[in-house]
């Protein structure tokens, strides 16, 4: 008669099943939300409120890192699952209460940032929840996907403005047709989280065991005695994690930050610097072209996430690099299509680094603390997103493009010592990896 099986060695050899596509589905119905909902702020504070536009941008991004910071520590606490739902709640709140009070800049201010404080608490539960329950010969993918949707939702949203503003003349209706999209996707993605489950390895840590073991029979489909239990390690407290991991923190600090700075101000913020080349009202089109060329990159990098990652976030890197120099000169020489080609194509490369950098942030520390770690990187970049936008204020459009661009090559540099020094963590159990 055979011993136990180990219920982490269930769970990672799992084949793909029912139950992790409608994981996979939920998380992914949910990032493809918060892609609609950051991109109302962007799309709307320049007609609404374009007196304090650009502190609605900077409070939108601050209430991001607050969300982080908070919701991540609470999801290690209290578990993926409530937190993931009390999140959604915020944010239909919030996007409720926008739809009759939108004209009033305060209230414009208010409730977007309320919306983006909850997005930024869902990134801790969610990237824990899928790294913590998927096989891991499909991690890389399911996270990448997963958060691709984001760039789907944003997308889809521009295109809708578009669509909206092409049909209406009235920017009243575009408005509230655009926010009653949003709350469509609302609905759909609340009813898809109600089957949202519980991180089985969140549950052991916790002493559930018994929870634990019906999720990883549904999961894993595995029958006899599991072994539920876990290395002490998994259960470590955050200031052990912080001084456990220097290098994985900081390298995975300035490729954050680097990765969702650049992807906000080229994808959402530049027509607003000063001396853009082709006018604000690009805005739309330009939140539509980004967003589309970030959801192709996913698609393109699916051979290599789950082969070798060092390789993966070096390479999206490098050609993010080398993209947003033509960027900038394509600006400087005001060539609009060549803008908008090029742009496409960095945004290709941003969903590459997105991809990548999510499921190192989500395999790379204890169960314990991997909401808790995800949510203060995260954080990192609400806050240097936040200085970036107010700094519209201060830099020309070719400064704002040229300070992308630096801040693209500093991620490169932190991608290539993690190809040098950096842990392979592809098709690894996480718990090999803490």
């Amino acid at each position: 008669m055979g011993g136990a099986v180990s219920f982490t060695k269930a769970l990672d050899d799992a084949r793909w099943s029912w139950e992790h596509w409608k994981l996979f589905a939920t998380v992914s119905a949910n990032y493809a939300l918060d892609g609609i909902m950051f991109s109302i702020a962007p799309l709307m504070a320049y007609i609404v409120a374009p007196d304090i536009a650009i502190y609605v941008l900077v409070a939108n991004l601050l209430a991001e890192w607050l969300g982080a910071i908070i919701f991540g520590r609470l999801a290690d606490i209290y578990g993926r699952r409530p937190v993931f739902t009390l999140v959604l709640a915020i944010e239909v709140l919030a996007l409720v209460l926008l739809y009759f009070t939108y004209e009033n800049p305060l209230a414009f201010l208010i409730l977007t940032s309320a919306m983006t404080f909850g997005i930024g608490g869902e990134f801790g539960a969610a990237y824990a929840a899928l790294a913590e329950l998927t096989p891991r010969a499909h991690r890389g993918k399911a996270l990448m996907m997963s958060t691709n949707f984001w760039n789907i939702g944003a997308t889809l949203i521009a295109g809708a403005a578009l669509l909206y503003a092409f049909i209406y003349e009235d920017p009243v209706v575009q408005i509230r047709l655009l926010l009653l999209s949003a709350l469509g996707t609302a609905v759909v993605v609340g009813l898809a989280r109600l089957t949202f489950p519980e991180s089985v390895r969140w549950l052991v840590v916790k002493g559930r065991v018994a929870e634990a073991e019906s999720i990883v029979r549904r999961f894993a489909g595995v029958g006899g005695s599991l072994e539920l239990k876990l290395p002490p390690e998994q259960s470590i407290g955050l200031g052990e994690a912080l001084s456990r991991y220097p290098f994985r923190l900081l390298v995975l600090a300035v490729v954050t930050v680097a990765q969702y700075v650049t992807y906000g101000m080229l994808a959402y913020y530049v027509p607003y610097s000063k001396g853009f080349a082709f006018g604000v009202e690009q805005a739309p089109r330009i939140v539509f072209i980004a967003n589309l060329g970030a959801s192709t990159g996913a698609f393109l990098l699916l051979p290599l996430i789950d082969r070798a990652r060092r390789l993966s976030v070096l390479l999206a890197f490098l050609g993010g690099t080398l993209t947003a120099v033509v960027v900038l000169l394509s600006h400087n020489l005001e060539l609009l299509l060549a803008f908008y080609t090029l742009l496409l194509i960095n945004m290709v490369f941003s969903e590459w680094a997105w991809g990548s950098i999510s499921v190192l942030q989500s395999e790379l520390f204890p169960t314990g603390v991997r909401s808790s770690m995800v949510g203060f990187l995260v954080s990192l970049t609400g806050i240097a997103g936040a200085l970036t936008v107010y700094s519209e204020g201060i830099l020309t459009a070719q400064g704002f493009i040229s300070w992308a661009t630096i801040l693209w090559a500093l991620g490169l540099i932190a991608s290539i010592a993690w190809y040098v020094r950096g842990v392979e963590s592809a098709r690894r159990s996480i718990e090999e990896l803490s």
